[in-house]
């Protein structure tokens, strides 16, 4: 597999950061991602609830979770993830998880894991989209368009997955008014394969990337994407099959309404081979930016 070093790096930071400090029975303790002055990222504290909460289970795995963004987090300060045993039954466990800074809770999550069954199977096809050997690195894009002002600064950061856009940043197909965001994603650093609660830890962290922006897409010929205020509110994810981590996946995200602020944005995780391996749905908060803000 070839990647960038910056790419592998951030990979590999990530990796450390899902190994979290075990403080007391249920209480486990996370390092945080430098962010350059942006805000603690949603999909950081997704993936290390869920890995507090695969601390507190045995022989079954993540099939969903239900997870709050109630405030904004620091990522200059740890966070400490509370997980609290709701059930353990023959098939289900049942776990919640609350991510406290500061002695305040910034995030909770229901977490659900299940015994592996059989059963039936049916699936939603694959999107017609070009494959990730047809489309170029999105942070090399960025970087080697410096002057476009349609793209985003944060795209110019190296982060721990490679993304390969279908709508080419910085052009003019990218800026048109759109419901539907398709991108792919693929993690640079082989994990082991019986490994199965890292992978759903880290499948947790991609499932926010770029979900709530993915609901301003219809209207970014109305407004600048600076001129808005957007935050993750609420956050669902659903694992149907094995995660092929290390693969290239098609994350496909879709915006279906927008009312009151928040917009809701839907998505699929798609294996290179046409599987639908995971769904993921978010409510965001989307709105003008007041003139006392900025």
């Amino acid at each position: 597999m070839e990647v960038s070093k910056g790419h592998a790096q951030a990979a590999a930071k990530l990796l450390e950061l899902l190994k979290l400090e075990q403080i007391e029975l249920n209480l486990y303790l996370g390092q945080n991602e430098s962010r350059g002055g942006f805000r603690l990222f949603g999909g950081q504290v997704l993936a290390q609830a869920t890995r507090a909460a695969y601390q507190t289970v045995a022989d079954v795995h993540l099939h969903s979770l239900h997870g709050y963004f109630l405030r904004a987090g620091d990522a200059e300060r740890p966070v400490l993830y509370e997980v609290e045993r709701i059930r353990d039954g023959q098939s289900f466990s049942t776990r919640r998880v609350v991510a406290i800074q500061s002695g305040e809770a910034i995030f909770n999550m229901d977490v659900s894991f299940q015994k592996e069954e059989l059963g039936f199977e049916h699936a939603d096809p694959v999107p017609n989209v070009p494959l990730p050997v047809e489309l170029e690195d999105d942070v090399e894009v960025a970087l080697a368009d410096a002057e476009n002002t349609r793209i985003s600064p944060f795209a110019r950061r190296t982060r721990p997955f490679e993304t390969r856009s279908v709508f080419k940043l910085g052009s003019e197909e990218a800026a048109a008014p759109r419901l539907f965001n398709p991108v792919w994603l693929r993690f640079p650093v082989e994990t082991e394969t019986t490994d199965i609660a890292l992978r759903h830890c880290l499948l947790a962290y991609a499932s926010d990337m770029g979900m709530v922006s993915t609901g301003n897409l219809p209207h970014q010929e109305e407004i600048s994407r600076d001129a808005l205020q957007m935050a993750s509110l609420d956050h669902a994810l659903w694992i149907h099959r094995r995660v092929p981590m290390g693969e290239w996946m098609l994350f496909h995200k879709r915006t279906s309404v927008a009312h009151g602020a928040r917009a809701m944005v839907h998505a699929g995780f798609f294996s290179e081979a046409g599987q639908l391996i995971a769904s993921v749905t978010q409510e965001g908060l989307v709105r003008p930016t007041r003139s006392d803000e900025q």
